[in-house]
């Protein structure tokens, strides 16, 4: 199961502790200073989770959800306020939150609900990117309808991308030059596929969405 979650707090020294306390309970975490900056992460890599604060400098966390929400993204979300009282809870649930925690609150709860949230999350994850295939214990290229053929890869390299892809989202770490050259690999038959840097923590792959220019709309 994919166990990558994005913490999206303003506040530097709790964004910190929150994500020491979920990586030594096998959770990796991705870490966002404001609702900008996780909007960007959002639209390079699919999360199991988000931990979103209430109250950040610019956007809110309630305004960034509803309008995640809007664009029919259903990553469960667990809300986190210093606000009390129930209209703050139904505000949040309301706006779409799978979940509502109030500050201060124990590590171990958090853990719990973020577990929970996940667990009973109806979407199974993203599938491998278009042209990607896995059978019989090969990966494959298949694009406009032509003929499969496997991708060739290299021990090291196949070993990479198979924790890349077990899912979609997972975080794996590699020697550099063995991510470079399965990403170039990669980009060289799927250009919409990329594999980028977590810092300090391994690689991802991602999907790079093309953009299809309409006569009166340009749609993503």
């Amino acid at each position: 199961m994919d166990k990558t979650v994005l913490i999206i707090d303003d506040d530097e020294m709790l964004r910190r502790t929150l994500a020491a306390g979920l990586r030594a309970e096998g959770f990796d975490v991705i870490g966002a200073e404001s609702a900008m900056h996780a909007s960007k992460i959002l639209e390079k890599m699919h999360v199991a989770a988000i931990v979103l604060d209430r109250m950040m400098v610019g956007q809110d966390g309630l305004s960034f959800l509803i309008n995640l929400r809007a664009t029919g993204d259903t990553t469960p979300v667990i809300m986190l306020t210093a606000l009390s009282g129930p209209e703050n809870a139904i505000a949040g649930l309301s706006g779409g939150a799978n979940d509502y925690l109030a500050k201060p609150f124990q590590m171990k709860e958090l853990i719990l609900r973020l577990n929970n949230i996940m667990k009973n999350n109806p979407s199974t994850g993203p599938s491998l990117p278009p042209g990607l295939i896995f059978t019989d214990g090969e990966f494959f290229i298949q694009t406009d309808n032509t003929p499969a053929r496997a991708l060739a890869l290299s021990g090291e390299e196949k070993r990479l991308l198979s924790r890349l892809t077990s899912p979609i989202g997972n975080i794996a770490p590699a020697a550099p030059m063995v991510a470079k050259r399965l990403r170039t690999k990669l980009n060289s038959v799927l250009s919409h596929i990329d594999i980028i840097t977590i810092r300090g923590h391994g690689y991802k792959i991602v999907t790079n969405t093309p953009v299809i220019i309409t006569k009166n709309k340009d749609t993503v």
